[in-house]
Order: structure tokens, then sequence, then C-alpha cells
């Protein structure tokens, strides 16, 4: 059995294991869920909350942005509070001061350190007890605690109303007035933050954590890292340290393998591809790219002043018209389109390239594709808009407004527009596909590998339409965590390693079955932490102590490969010298050796800073989370797809001259204005909001007395810096693209430059 088929079937089992245990611990997640009750009485027997409030304040709080304004369990936005958590501490506190006022006669920050002991421990005992009866679907609590609820739902309604009273916490905050008009959705909606309160802190039947892990710190009612984050987070940083010295080993023993004599082209081998009428019906998704990247930019910088002036934007009430939770809508959404419209358009690029095989009105199914994007595009983002603003009506919501979960926001409908967009463009892949698949070739390893990555990019889209519109709370974050994770993180990356290796045999400067070993390797590794890896993002998600464990371990597998980063970065650059002709691709192959540095920093370093179960119990939903996301997202996947398009175009218009200054600009814009949102901001704030979550809990480092103070405010402003290098690098892209087809120079007079 020669090395390559033993590859593919470690690949395929390594898929079939890993798989087979996550819908396990899928269906372990649906079981160990939350319970929500069919009812909430006092020990009087009167209903203070029912199944059917709390899921219309679950309706109310998803039509208003969700996660896009605060975070609930943690996941979320981070300007407003994690609304689980404030309202944690606030029931806490009234409980606390009810019983002070009518025992002992005083307030609760008046009594001596004695009594306040006293009271805190009953406390926990009331907060901690689980009074959930599975017989009767009723979770019965004492007439204190529904005295101290009413006062809390109180506040909240007037928050999210017009009341004058919250009308600076409000700004503090970033939200609009009147943010949910109508008082019978408020009342509803505190409903369902109670639900998400409770069960962060009632202990499950027999154990000692709670639904959530012990998550969020809250030491009023005993909240803190349970025992098992410590061992698994020790765990965690020896499967790290084995991993590394594994593949440290692998790599010494193969590395002085001698290959044979491999000859470089004399001239460019990619300038022979005949382009044909699909390839050249990609340029626009190019554009788009670009439309929707200066757009998410801008959303992004004002998404970010909205922080410091809280509703408005450089003075002018913004708010009204684009509230907070829908510029951070639209910037997260429009992070996720525009890379994988970059990669979806290069697949449809690259697809023909392989096979040299134009079938029958593809450049009609690539155009078709591309006006059903821009409908998806429009469409959605308008139903977000209305919902977001109270137009839509709830019963309208789940189909065509807004979600309210990060990055899958987008209405069901819409959600179905795209996954039938996706299996469209899997058969325009495909069936271009077809005669390199059937061929015999030393390259259809690769070929294999690009065609199945594109397979599941396609098909896992579709576990973002597995839930419903009252699926548990737990399930959702299960499945949304599949397309966020599994979708954008995985197989996207699985699908660039193809195309660049074909990009680098095609070119000649790689031997095909090296390149073939090297890709269905690497695959493997990443694979190997990538599948289960997922559950990191769910420890405190109302799961069981067997999903933080996994997470756990595999989460630190996924780290493994990043270590060794430098030697595929450093046979990037060889390549990128190895010819004369190679100066052509500078700049997408410097891009690629961008990823492989952001790899390193924001997927490698800034990834397992936040990842093992200790350091997230403190760090969800902190800004050390956005450090490791948009060093990730856009350092590593923003970056490849830069690099593709810039691929595409050089195939695409081979014989023009292209203006290198401007690339350098954007290049080195992109990467120095990235290090400095993250040096300058988002780790020395993420640092700050850690020391106060460690010190006094996690609600008050997400509180607006943290927030509003002036070294934050300082924090924010010091953002704009390194927002404007990165903008300057943006624009500069945007104009060397436009250049190509504006003002067109040719090294060739004879070249019929493709319009």
């Amino acid at each position: 059995m020669d090395r390559t088929r033993q590859l593919w079937i470690w690949l395929l089992s390594l898929l079939a294991v890993s798989f087979a245990v996550l819908l396990l611990v899928g269906r372990d997640i649906s079981i160990q869920a939350p319970p929500l009750p069919a009812k909430v009485v006092t020990a009087n027997g009167e209903t203070v909350f029912t199944r059917a409030e709390m899921q219309r304040g679950r309706q109310v709080w998803q039509s208003m942005g969700g996660m896009q304004l605060g975070s609930i369990w943690g996941h979320g936005g981070y300007v407003a509070p994690d609304w689980s958590a404030d309202w944690l501490h606030r029931e806490s506190l009234a409980l606390l001061d009810l019983w002070a006022q009518r025992d002992l006669g005083g307030a609760f920050e008046s009594l001596n350190e004695e009594h306040k002991a006293l009271l805190q421990r009953r406390l926990q005992t009331e907060m901690r007890r689980n009074t959930f009866e599975a017989s009767t679907d009723t979770i019965t609590i004492s007439n204190d605690r529904a005295v101290a609820i009413e006062r809390v739902a109180k506040h909240y309604v007037n928050l999210f109303g017009n009341d004058p009273a919250t009308a600076e916490l409000r700004e503090n905050y970033a939200m609009k007035n009147d943010t949910v008009p109508d008082a019978g959705h408020r009342a509803a909606m505190t409903s369902f933050f109670w639900w998400t309160a409770w069960a962060a802190t009632t202990e499950r039947q027999g154990r000692t954590t709670t639904y959530t892990n012990n998550w969020p710190s809250e030491p009023l009612v005993g909240n803190r890292p349970p025992s098992s984050t410590f061992i698994w987070s020790a765990f965690s940083v020896t499967f790290l340290l084995a991993g590394i010295a594994l593949l440290g080993w692998h790599h010494a023993v193969t590395h002085g393998r001698r290959e044979k004599e491999h000859d470089l082209p004399a001239k460019d081998p990619l300038r022979e591809i005949a382009v044909t009428p699909s390839m050249r019906a990609t340029a626009k998704y190019f554009w788009v790219v670009l439309a929707l990247f200066l757009a998410q930019i801008m959303l992004g910088a004002m998404t970010a002043h909205y922080q410091v002036e809280g509703q408005l934007v450089y003075g002018y009430e913004a708010a009204e018209i684009l509230p907070y939770s829908i510029t951070r809508t639209w910037h997260t959404q429009l992070a996720v389109l525009w890379i994988a419209t970059a990669w979806l358009g290069t697949g449809l690029y690259i697809a023909p390239a392989i096979s040299g095989h134009e079938p029958r009105f593809q450049a009609l199914g690539a155009n078709i594709l591309w006006a059903c994007l821009l409908i998806i595009v429009v469409g959605s983002f308008a139903g977000q808009w209305l919902a977001v603003m109270q137009k839509l009506g709830l019963e309208r919501n789940f189909w065509f407004g807004h979600q309210g979960w990060e990055y899958v926001d987008m209405g069901r409908f819409w959600q179905w527009f795209l996954f039938i967009g996706l299996m469209l463009w899997l058969v325009l892949v495909g069936r271009a596909l077809w005669p390199a698949l059937k061929e015999k070739s030393e390259s259809r390893h690769i070929t294999m590998l690009f065609f199945l990555s594109a397979v599941a990019i396609g098909l896992f889209y579709g576990a973002g339409l597995f839930w419903r519109e009252h699926t548990a709370l737990s399930m959702i974050e299960y499945w949304r965590w599949w397309v966020v994770h599994l979708w954008v993180e995985g197989f996207f990356e699985v699908f660039a390693t193809a195309v660049i290796a074909f990009l680098f045999t095609r070119l000649g400067l790689i031997p095909t079955p090296t390149a073939t070993v090297a890709v269905l390797f690497a695959t493997i590794i990443f694979m190997a932490g990538g599948v289960l890896g997922t559950l990191h993002h769910l420890y405190f998600a109302g799961t069981s102590i067997a999903v933080l464990a996994l997470g756990a371990s595999f989460s630190a597998l996924e780290v493994v490969p990043l270590a060794y980063i430098g030697f595929e970065a450093y046979e990037h650059w060889k390549l990128s010298s190895a010819t004369p002709w190679m100066q052509r691709y500078k700049w997408p192959v410097m891009f690629f050796l961008a990823v492989s540095f952001w790899n390193l920093v924001g997927a490698g370093l800034f990834g397992f800073l936040i990842n093992p179960p200790l350091s997230l119990y403190y760090m969800q939903g902190l800004n050390l989370t956005p450090l490791h996301g948009h060093t990730a997202l856009f350092g590593v996947y923003g970056m490849l797809g830069v690099g593709l398009v810039l691929f595409c175009l050089r195939g695409m218009l081979p014989n023009l001259i292209w203006n290198e200054g401007v690339l350098k600009t954007s290049f080195w814009c992109f990467n120095i204005g990235l290090a400095l949102m993250a040096l300058l901001t988002l780790l020395p704030l993420g640092t700050l909001q850690l020391t106060a979550a460690i010190d006094k809990g996690y609600w008050y480092a997400r509180s607006a007395e943290f927030m509003q103070q002036p070294v934050v405010d300082l924090l924010v402003w010091l953002r704009v810096p390194g927002d404007i290098v990165f903008s300057a690098g943006a624009v500069a892209l945007a104009w060397f693209v436009a250049s190509l087809w504006l003002r067109p120079r040719s090294d060739d007079s004879e070249a019929q430059i493709a319009q």
C-alpha cells in the first residue's frame, strides 16, 4: 500500500470517528440541557412565569438583535452587559437587601461582615438549590425570591423602553431609546433573562455545579471555577506539548528524506491556461468581495465608535437609524460573507483551470449564482434592519428578520436561500472538475481533496438549519458552532490548502506526489483537533463535564500544527523566488506568508490563550475573545481570501502589469493596522477586564461602571490609528483591482485584455 493511500485511509477513518463522537456528544447535550419548565411558581402557588412567556421573551430578545446587543452565557457583543450575569447579580443584591431590610433593619451594604456572611450563605442555599420537578414540569421559588425578581424585572422594562431614569445606562450600553417599544414584549423578555440566570446558578440534580458549570464568576452565589476546569486545563497543556513533540519527531524523521530532482519551468505555466467564459465571469465575484469588505470596515469603525459615544457617531444621532445592534450584525455577517464569496469565486475559477473543461452553460450558472448572492445580502440585511427597528413583528422575525445568533443572524428563509445557492455552487464546481476526477493522473488526489472540501463547504452550512424557533438554547449553540467553527474554520481551511497546493504544482514549483502527501498529512493534523475542538465553544452553554473534557483535549491539538507554521512560511518564501517569473506572483505569496504569521499569532497564541477551560471561564465574552477573533478571522481567512483573489486575477488578466506599489501599501497597511488594533486596544482592554472578572466577578468586568472608566475610553480611542491604517489598506486593494479594468497596462501589445 503506497503512502498516499494510507493517508487517505487515516483521514477518512479520523473523520468518521470524530464526527461519530461529535454526534454522540450532541445527543448528550440535548439530554443534559437546562429544562425550560411549563411554569415557575412561588411557594404559595402563584405563577411567576410560564413557558410561553419565556419562549416569547426569547423571541423578543432575538428580534432586537439577540447576541449583537450584550450577550447570553458569554456569547455575543461586548459593550452592553452579559444579561445572564447582570440579572444574576441584580437579583442576588435585591434578595440580600430584602432580607437585610426586613430581618436586620438596614441595607445589606451597611451590615457588618458577620451579618453579610450569614446572609450570603443563605443566598447561596436559596439560589443554588434545584427546585425543578420533572413530574410537574415546574420550578418552585420562594416568595422572597419572587419579590426580588419583580424588582429586577422593572429595571429591564425601563431600560429597554424610554424611561429617563435609565437614559444614561442606555447610552453606556449603546442602546437606542425604545429598543423594545412594546411594554408587554419587554416584560416577556425579562422572563427569558431570568431563566438564563437561573440555569447559571442552579445546581444540576445530584451535582455541585450549575447547568453552566458554575459560569459566570459570581462571588455572591458561590459561582467559582469547578475542579474540572483546573484538571482539564492542565491536561490540555499536556496534550499540546505532547502533540508538538510528536509532530517535531515526525518532521525530524521525514525532513531529511531525499526527493527526486525537480526541474523548474522556464516560463509561467499558468499563462498557458485558457481562460474560459465562466472563469471570466468570476471577476464580478471579486468586485462584490471588495464592496462587501469596504462596507464591513465602515460598519466596524461605526460599531467601535458606539462604545465611546453610546448613541452618537461623531456627534450625529445615528442610533435611531442604524443602532449598534444592526451595525454589529452587519459587520459580523459581512466578515463571513466577503471571505466566503472570495473562496466561492476562487472555486468557480479554479475548477475549469484544473480540468481544462468548460461545461455547457457554466458561465450562465456562475452569473445566476452571483445574482442570488446579491439578493441574499440585500434581502437578509433589510429583514434584519426591520427586525431590530421592531417593524417586522415576532411572527415573521424567525423566517425573514433577525435570528439573534452571532454569525448566523439571517432569517431562516435567507438561510435556505443561501444553502440552495451553495448547492448550486457545488454542482457548478463538481461538473467542471468531473473530467479531472475521472483521470488517473498524479494530481487526482489533490483534485479529490479539493472536491471533497467543496462538498463539505456546501453541506455543512446546512447545520444552521437544524434548529427551530423554540429549540433548546444549548442545542442551538451546538449547531451554531458547527457552522462557525466547522464550516468557516474547518472545511474552508482544507479547501484553501488544496487550492494552494494545486497552484504551486500547476506552476511546476512542487512535484505533485510531494504536494499530495503534504496536503493530506496537513489535513489529517488539522482535522484531528479541529472536529472535536468545536466543543471548546460549549464549555458553559448548559452542557456536561464530558463536553468540557473533550473540548479542552482536542482544542489543544488544534494549536499543534501551528507550532510548526514557520516551516510552511519558509517553503512559501523559497517558492516566491524560485524562478524569475515567480515575481509575477510575489504579492499573492506574500499574503500567504501573512496567513502563516497570523495563523501562529491569532489562531495559535491568542486562540490558546482563551481555549483552556480555566482561561475561558474568566475570558469568555471579554475583549480577549475578539482579540483572537479579529486576528484569526481576518489575519488567517481574510488574508487567505485576498491571496486567492490575487492569484485568480493574475490568471484571468495574465498580460497586465501590476501596480506593485499599491499592493505593497495594501499588504503592509493590513498587517500593521491589524497589529495596532490588537496591541493598542483589544489586548490591554481584555487584560483589564480579566483582572476585574477575577477580583470582583464577571458582571463587574462587563458593567457600565467598569466600561465607562477613563482608561477604557482611552483604550477604545487608541483603536483609531489601527482602524485608519487598516482602512487605507482596503482602499488601496480596491483601487488596485479597479485599476486592472479602468487603467489596464499591458506588457504585451497583442494581448487581449478581458473586459
